[in-house]
């Protein structure tokens, strides 16, 4: 086996390899100032903890440091800033759009969930403006690695994965661990259950009543939902989460203030969006959000 020959070293790549190896964590060399690994061969097969085998590596050149996530038993959330595109935006609480990073999804995925933001006990900032957060692997859980299944920019780095750790540099900016390097908290249960399996529906509200009173409300509010639901299923590609996202708000409002019961919205809006080509966990992701940002807002009448 060898690796792409460069002439400089770095003692400060080689101290942060050795720290994550000390973890217990397999760690190979990726290209200087790169991501791609810089091994000829599988580096998940050839990344090692083996102290002597890291100095040797990192002796040879200022490899960027991965990290295989399946053998070091560590699950890892890659939180993304948003780009600029109409599929990114979410309605805020007036119903304005405006882009989530994957931070603020997550943020808001927790709170869809009743639990506490997943901070982890380590944390690593990246060069993009993004982050990485740290978990030890739960038992049992089946965590693979993907893009996307917990939401637009967060990616899950896990079994089959690998990330790019603290000390490396790419453009000049370096991977930054926010205090320093410790064994992370265990993935959180919630976490772990939406990673390894399909997503939960939308939270529904415990309680709904429907008004005695408001027969002119119900009747505006049956035909809002008949209307969005098809101009949901009637979305072209490029504004389907976006359209799918103003009519979950606009429902979700109506539903908080008892004009429609939320069973019937939840699942005429994810049909709508599969029959416009959403994929169901997409679909569900931005009733889930749309609904609780209408929720907290909701329509009087």
């Amino acid at each position: 086996m060898s690796v792409a020959e460069v002439t400089r070293t770095d003692p400060v790549l080689l101290r942060s390899a050795l720290a994550a190896a000390a973890l217990g964590w397999h760690v190979f060399p990726c290209a200087p100032g790169g991501k791609r690994p810089a091994l000829r061969g599988n580096w998940q097969d050839l990344a090692t903890t083996a102290p002597g085998q890291v100095r040797d590596w990192w002796s040879r050149a200022p490899f960027n440091i991965g990290i295989a996530c399946g053998p070091s038993g560590l699950v890892v959330i890659d939180l993304d800033l948003p780009r600029a595109d109409a599929d990114d935006a979410d309605p805020d609480d007036d119903g304005a759009l405006f882009p989530l990073s994957g931070a603020d999804r997550l943020s808001r995925l927790a709170r869809a969930h009743r639990e506490r933001y997943p901070a982890g006990g380590y944390v690593v900032d990246t060069p993009s403006g993004g982050c990485h957060l740290y978990f030890t692997a739960a038992d049992g859980v089946q965590a693979r690695n993907s893009a996307g299944v917990l939401g637009p920019h967060i990616d899950v780095r896990a079994d089959g994965g690998y990330v790019v750790g603290a000390g490396s540099r790419i453009g000049g900016r370096a991977y930054t661990a926010r205090g320093r390097l410790n064994a992370p908290a265990p993935l959180p249960p919630w976490l772990g259950r939406l990673i390894a399996g399909s997503p939960a529906a939308p939270p529904v509200p415990a309680q709904w009543t429907p008004p005695a009173d408001r027969v002119q409300g119900r009747a505006y509010a049956m035909a809002a939902l008949r209307a969005e639901t098809e101009r949901v299923a009637a979305a072209r590609p490029g504004t389907r989460n976006d359209t799918l996202n103003r009519a979950a708000f606009s429902l979700g409002q109506l539903v908080t203030a008892g004009l429609l019961p939320p069973i019937p919205v939840i699942t005429g809006l994810i049909s709508a969006a599969r029959h416009a080509g959403l994929p169901e966990e997409e679909a569900v992701r931005t009733v889930r959000s749309g609904m609780a940002g209408g929720a907290r807002k909701p329509r009087a009448w």
